[in-house]
């Protein structure tokens, strides 16, 4: 990228956004219309992600979070859950590297603890590999769902009270506001999921 269009991008950076979150959605959709398994399409999601993260570095996104395990997916097939699992662990060992290399930190979010422990090791790996990058930050929520992300928010607010930096007569609407970003959009995006609102009403079935 030549450094007249990198200057381009700066001038813009004000007027755009500087976090996006993506809900990848409709992979196995599109791998059933070509006539391909559904693993088909997840495979095809992860060329996906590469392009998402190519925009957003060379658009000098602050942060790009792609939704792409929910906590209701674990009641699809077990063998399409079995192959997922599989592709998490072969993208993070292919893809970070890539990433670190673009200065890009990886966070997981979301309850992790339900996944195998070698894919809970190559997470902490990751996420340890990247903790200093500074260009983009990239979190992949995974196994994530309305009630984790109240209950993750419920938390951060107990822990403010006991640390005494906020009573509880004093929680309001408005601290829920305080909740991390992603966690806000987290939940936010996990009620459009329960209405299926992204399930093939987008052109192209995605």
């Amino acid at each position: 990228m030549s450094s007249n269009n990198h200057n381009n991008t700066d001038d813009q950076q004000g007027n755009g956004p500087r976090h996006v979150a993506i809900i990848m959605d409709g992979n196995g959709r599109w791998a059933k219309n070509q006539g391909k398994l559904r693993i088909s399409g997840h495979k095809a999601g992860v060329k996906s992600v590469r392009r998402a993260v190519s925009f957003a570095v060379n658009n000098n996104l602050e942060a790009l979070t792609l939704y792409a395990f929910s906590s209701e997916n674990w009641s699809r097939p077990a063998q399409e859950v079995t192959a997922l699992m599989e592709l998490f662990v072969w993208a993070l060992d292919s893809e970070v590297k890539s990433l670190h290399k673009h200065n890009v930190r990886l966070r997981v979010i979301g309850d992790t603890s339900r996944f195998s422990p070698r894919i809970q090791e190559r997470i902490r790996r990751s996420e340890t590999l990247t903790a200093n990058n500074t260009r983009l930050t990239l979190n992949i929520a995974a196994n994530y769902g309305g009630r984790w992300d109240i209950i993750e928010g419920v938390k951060k607010l107990a822990e403010q009270v006991q640390e005494g930096l906020l009573r509880p007569d004093q929680i309001t609407e408005e601290s829920l506001t305080d909740f991390d970003e992603h966690v806000f959009e987290g939940a936010l995006n996990a009620f459009s999921l329960r209405e299926r609102r992204f399930g093939g009403a987008a052109p192209g079935g995605a």
